[in-house]
């Protein structure tokens, strides 16, 4: 029975010398689409996150502009009943209490998020140095 191209016994037929260029080409081929798939990877995650923080910059604009009137508001109202000056202490300590707690879920939240390291490129790569490995060795049997 006639050996398959790239069968067990085909590899044994087969010089040392031809069988270590075909391992460095292989591996190079490997090394040249885990990087692809990295890129690819990295990218689509860049998108998604662009966009996120480019959403949360036009809610912060706004929510500025909408926090200016409700401030004005907020110092008018008290000030019917006290200084002025109490007034606008008072809504500074307010503002500063709800600032410290959004900062303190931000960050949960971008904790949660994870490593930005491409976990499926770390996978396969671990999964392509075994293959090696085991090419390597049924190479030199």
């Amino acid at each position: 029975m006639a050996s398959q191209p790239g069968s067990e016994q085909d590899l044994r037929d087969r010089p040392l010398g031809e069988l270590v260029k075909q391992l460095a080409d292989e591996t190079s081929n490997l090394v040249r689409q885990e990087i692809e798939l990295a890129k690819a990877e990295m990218t689509e995650k860049g998108k998604r996150a662009g966009i996120g923080f480019g959403m949360f910059g036009g809610a912060g604009v706004v929510t500025l502009l909408a926090l200016g009137a409700f401030t004005a508001c907020l110092i008018a109202a008290l000030d019917t009943g006290m200084a002025l000056w109490l007034a606008a202490l008072i809504v500074a300590v307010v503002y500063g209490a709800i600032a410290a707690v959004l900062w303190l879920v931000g960050k949960e939240r971008l904790h949660d998020v994870g490593s930005p390291v491409p976990e499926q490129t770390q996978r396969s790569v671990k999964e392509d140095v075994e293959w090696a490995k085991t090419r390597a060795r049924s190479a030199r049997t």
